[in-house]
């Protein structure tokens, strides 16, 4: 007798597999020197294999491609600086410089995506509100591993948990994007040691008020 178990539909793994390749054309589009200003749907579209009709059934426009793309791009860099803690295997200031550096290599392996996102956020306000939102789960976290901290009285209770996490997210997110756009990498290590320095006796390690600085 014939089985009449029906076999899981993979019209699902076929759009996903399209989807992935139209973001793929964007991503490869962007390291070849195409500005996302210039580039158009129908340019991506024909490059993909696909009818400019078909780009609309996956993407609202190439915005929307461009923040989909985006998202790959956060996700590694919070696993990496979400990964990091203060105390333990990997911690410190050596621990957080590693960190660093390795979010810079991740950027320069993205850095064309890296700068159309940022030129983009400068004038479209999805893209700035979406980026900014992502930027609120880096703040998140960190702001609970300097409560953690403050718990433990290794940081100052004097620090603002919220506002020291937003300025450290906030500030090191730039000087990476630029450290990315104005270098060639081989003084990346160097930049990566300083931040972290600066953020772990600025912030993680910084003396209270009243208490003597160490030498």
């Amino acid at each position: 007798m014939a089985s009449t178990t029906r076999r899981p539909s993979n019209a699902a793994d076929r759009r996903a597999a399209l989807e992935q390749r139209i973001m793929c054309v964007l991503a490869e589009c962007l390291r070849q020197g195409v500005t996302f200003t210039e580039m158009s749907v129908e340019q991506i579209a024909k490059t993909a294999g696909i009818s400019r009709s078909t780009f609309y059934l996956y993407f609202r426009d190439k915005v929307d491609l461009l923040l989909r793309l985006s998202g790959s791009l956060k996700q590694k860099s919070y696993a990496i600086a979400a990964a990091w803690r203060p105390t333990g295997p990997g911690g410190g200031v050596d621990g957080l410089a590693h960190a660093y550096e390795m979010i810079l290599e991740h950027y320069r392996e993205h850095a064309a995506l890296l700068k159309a996102i940022n030129e983009v956020a400068a004038y479209d306000p999805a893209v700035h509100e979406t980026w900014t939102a992502d930027q609120d789960r880096f703040v998140d976290n960190l702001e609970t591993v300097l409560r953690e901290e403050q718990r433990a009285g290794r940081t100052p209770a004097d620090i603002d948990p919220r506002l020291s996490a937003r300025l450290i997210i906030q500030g090191g997110s730039q000087i990476l994007a630029q450290q990315v756009a104005d270098s060639d990498g081989s003084n990346d290590a160097v930049v990566a040691c300083e931040l972290a320095r600066t953020y772990w006796y600025g912030v993680y390690r910084r003396p209270a008020e009243g208490r003597p600085t160490p030498s």
